[in-house]
């Protein structure tokens, strides 16, 4: 808190007034929680103020969160940039606001609160300004700031096809498997696949919810959430109990963006969620990834137009890491099979090749074709015979059937 935020606080500590019930003594802890006043400002403020709320993050930069719970505690004049009608509203949730209730909630479920400058608490969060959020609430045992450091979204469509759900469940393991970190949304679809494929690969995943993170949202998935929340960790900024709605879901988006290094977007309309997530992602600096689909699926269309514009387009776990990763994190080179002919001298390839391939010829035919002489042409057929590429017809030489399956013009092998 900044020292003015600091003596405005202790100013509301002397009113007498409502302030005073959530603060005890001069440490500055609640006698029944001990929390801290700036935690329990700052839980008071995730249940008056909604997720993303730039103006409220302005205040409480400027003001610090104590001087913006006391205005909101007393019912003064707006506070600058909130209308009549919604300071009016923020009022009437401040006074149903109990923050040490909101802790004790979360303690026996399992769940601790992570404002920022506190050792857990993700500094790339702070790249989102004064949208970034008021505190965290964290349920799992590992520390979400080390965790996050080793990060990647894995985002996308929810009614996700099968070539969808393999590929998010493949790219999680995959990630998982070299040490990262999966975050998504807990959602139906591309998330659920990455949440299971870390799990299944025995790896980390975060799950960011858009809800209090004691009632999971979707209810389907409640099994799913709370594996997570025992072998990962599950987040949100909501306090518990509260539940989900349109734009909580669109700017819970941002919070994955901002925690990871890069997002990935598997399977994603035009109009899908997760194209929010992938711009937040590009206005932060983050790597922008996308998984081609078929050119033909609707459900595709959203990636294949990031992937004009400036996605990276990738196709596994390696790839990806390559991107994000530290320096020579590097993808394996992508090569087709090495085929016996691929392992020919050049001249005994040109010779093959001017072979016709329906009939035998003779080795002054073959020479010409090859560009080479007679005896050239007739020494390295002889080779060629010996690796079971051509054989002998009277005087002329023909393909091998084995020949003629793989090596001709218009082949796959080719």
């Amino acid at each position: 808190m900044s020292a003015a935020g600091a003596a405005d606080d202790a100013g509301a500590r002397k009113t007498g007034g409502p302030a005073d019930a959530a603060r005890a003594g001069g440490s500055g802890e609640s006698a029944e929680s001990g929390e801290s006043a700036e935690v329990l400002d700052r839980v008071f403020l995730t249940r008056v103020v909604e997720p993303g709320d730039e103006a409220a993050g302005r205040w409480v930069r400027e003001r610090g969160a104590g001087e913006v719970v006391r205005r909101l505690r007393e019912g003064g004049p707006p506070l600058p940039g909130a209308s009549g009608k919604r300071w009016a509203g923020m009022l009437a949730r401040a006074e149903r606001a109990r923050p040490e209730d909101d802790l004790a909630v979360a303690r026996e479920a399992d769940v601790r609160f992570v404002p920022p400058g506190t050792p857990e608490w993700p500094r790339q969060l702070d790249d989102l300004g004064d949208a970034r959020p008021l505190g965290l609430w964290v349920r799992g045992r590992p520390s979400l700031r080390l965790w996050a450091l080793r990060s990647v979204a894995v985002v996308g469509a929810r009614a996700c096809t099968e070539y969808g759900a393999h590929v998010a469940a493949g790219l999680a393991a995959g990630l998982a498997e070299r040490g990262w970190v999966v975050v998504s949304g807990g959602a139906y679809g591309v998330d659920g696949a990455a949440h299971r494929g870390a799990l299944g690969a025995g790896g980390a995943t975060v799950a960011v919810l858009a809800c209090g993170i004691d009632r999971p949202y979707p209810r389907g998935h409640r099994a799913l959430i709370d594996r997570i929340g025992q072998q990962g960790l599950v987040v949100g900024e909501l306090p518990p109990g509260d539940h989900p709605t349109p734009s909580r879901f669109i700017m819970r988006n941002r919070v994955i963006a901002a925690l990871t290094r890069g997002t990935v977007v598997v399977e994603a309309a035009r109009r899908s969620g997760s194209l929010v997530t992938v711009r937040a992602a590009r206005r932060l600096g983050r790597h922008t990834i996308g998984v081609p689909g078929p050119v033909t699926s609707g459900l595709s269309a959203g990636v294949h137009e990031l992937l004009r514009a400036d996605a990276v387009l990738v196709t596994d776990a390696a790839e990806i890491v390559e991107l994000v990763g530290d320096m020579g994190d590097l993808a394996p080179d992508r090569r087709g099979p090495v085929l016996p002919r691929d392992l020919l001298e050049p001249a005994a390839r040109q010779v093959l090749d001017a072979l016709p391939g329906d009939r035998a010829a003779e080795p002054d035919e073959i020479a010409r074709g090859a560009q080479t002489t007679d005896d050239d042409a007739l020494a390295r057929l002889y080779e060629l015979r010996s690796l079971g590429y051509v054989e002998r017809h009277g005087s002329g030489w023909k393909l091998t059937r084995r020949a003629v399956n793989s090596v001709r013009p218009g082949r796959d092998a080719w």
